[in-house]
């Protein structure tokens, strides 16, 4: 009887022990829905917008209602943390900035919990088997294409502080918003030479007296109507504004603080929790939240299908301690001339 090569040999075994580890793991993940089911729902906080196709495909997926509840990036930790503090956090899974996740977790509301569909990600993604990162939270110029003209368009991020833009700017709070914060704080360290020159900037944009809202969502609803012209805000709202007439400044790099996801610490149904956690990292809900929902996700060979999006640069910024944002928020309150 004619050998069979090593190679051959090794491949085969390869096959065979691969086609086990997918058949457990099927197993477990069909016993985790199982599980899942009799619980009922899976109620998720979130900072996000616009995330229902994927809450609905879970749903559907796993007869599981998925609980959506949108909380502000200013009131997530409060509001979390009274739920927390008075034994009475509904939610099994929340999601938000690393920093704000890593000041909920400093106050023992995270539980630990690896999952499988995270397998893929870069290793720098998890936080100490708590926390997930699973996209970017980016931030950049978005523009009414109808009313800017192209040449009129900024080419860089020090063309916000030309007078002809008085008036006609929106954009989060800096005083409270704490991704705004960071995304000013991120240009500091990644974009300017020098701190004299980001000063700059930021007292020039100050001096245009921008709209003040309260985080990005609001951002995009003064630009559509032509009340400003321009905003700082997301690259996503093209996509889940379409067809209002909005484009977005080809600058680069984009900034954005790391978005992730992590279950409660005695989450009222931990097998549902579990298992949104498992589908929200899956490829098929990256895809629907790129697609759909415009959001830079770390799956690899996914993009949201924004034009020009898939070439540009999109960098993750410095987490900011706690201590920091209140600096700094404190800071861009008198830059800003706030009272």
């Amino acid at each position: 009887m004619k050998k069979l090569p090593i190679a051959v040999v090794i491949l085969i075994l390869l096959v065979l022990i691969s086609s086990q580890t997918i058949a457990q793991e099927t197993k477990e993940s069909a016993a985790l829905a199982a599980k899942a089911k009799t619980e009922g729902k899976a109620a998720f906080y979130a900072n996000m917008t616009a995330v229902e196709p994927i809450i609905e495909d879970f749903t559907k997926r796993y007869g599981v209602k998925g609980e959506y509840t949108r909380l502000s990036t200013a009131k997530f930790i409060s509001t979390v943390l009274t739920e927390h503090t008075a034994g009475k956090l509904s939610a099994d899974v929340l999601q938000a900035p690393i920093p704000v996740l890593e000041m909920l977790d400093d106050k023992g509301v995270l539980a630990v919990y690896t999952s499988p569909s995270a397998a893929g990600y870069p290793k720098w993604t998890n936080k100490e088997g708590k926390i997930q990162i699973f996209g970017i939270e980016y931030v950049g110029l978005i523009f009414n294409k109808e009313l800017v003209k192209p040449t009129d368009v900024p080419k860089k991020y020090e063309d916000l502080t030309d007078p002809k833009w008085r008036g006609k700017i929106v954009m989060p709070d800096p005083s409270s918003h704490a991704t705004t914060i960071s995304w000013l704080i991120g240009m500091k360290e990644t974009v300017f030479k020098s701190e004299e020159v980001w000063m700059k900037f930021v007292k020039g944009l100050a001096a245009n007296k921008p709209m003040l809202v309260s985080s990005f969502g609001p951002t995009p609803a003064p630009v559509e109507s032509g009340e400003k012209l321009i905003a700082i805000s997301m690259p996503k709202y093209i996509i889940t504004k379409a067809p209002a007439p909005l484009d977005w400044a080809r600058i680069d790099p984009l900034l954005g603080t790391p978005r992730g996801i992590a279950i409660t610490a005695g989450a009222p149904r931990p097998n549902a929790a579990r298992l949104f956690v498992d589908y929200w990292l899956s490829r098929e809900a990256m895809k629907i939240m790129a697609e759909k929902v415009g959001e830079y996700v770390l799956a690899p060979g996914i993009s949201p299908p924004i034009a020009g999006m898939d070439k540009a640069k999109v960098l993750p910024v410095r987490e900011l301690s706690d201590d920091e944002i209140k600096h700094w928020g404190g800071t861009f309150k008198k830059i800003f001339d706030m009272p």
